[in-house]
């Protein structure tokens, strides 16, 4: 079937196999992030208060879905947070890596429920399929 057919929202998307496995990447990174952050010794309600946090970048969309969607990627995407950690480590900065690996373990969670980085044209529009309805 020609993919000149496909609706804008099917486009882009990742499907079967390859999509379950980065699923389960999601699900290898939550619970790596997790041991990690438990291994930093700063307690469980900075990650309770934070693992939520990265939903922040939402808040693009009140401006458009092209601001909104940039805004959000940038928020879970993998680089920023690896980022922090990297900087915390070498500057010895045991805050930075404990919000970095928060940050990746709400990316993992994410992604191993199907919220994936989100497409200009529709909020539910991720390489992941159409966040809410179950299809991907």
């Amino acid at each position: 079937m020609s993919t000149l057919s496909a609706s804008p929202a099917s486009s882009g998307v990742v499907r079967d196999a390859p999509n379950l496995i980065l699923r389960a990447e999601g699900l290898a990174l939550l619970a790596a992030a997790t041991v990690a952050y438990a291994q930093t010794g700063s307690g469980w309600g900075l990650y309770a208060l934070l693992f939520l946090a990265p939903d922040a970048f939402m808040l693009g969309y009140l401006h458009s879905t092209r601001v909104g969607a940039w805004m959000y990627n940038l928020g879970h995407t993998t680089i920023v947070p690896f980022a922090l950690i990297g900087m915390g480590l070498a500057f010895v900065a045991p805050f930075a890596v404990a919000v970095g690996l928060i940050w990746m373990a709400h990316i993992g969670f994410d992604r191993a429920v199907g919220y994936g980085l989100k497409y200009t044209d529709d909020f539910k529009h991720t390489h992941l399929g159409t966040a809410f309805s179950g299809k991907g």
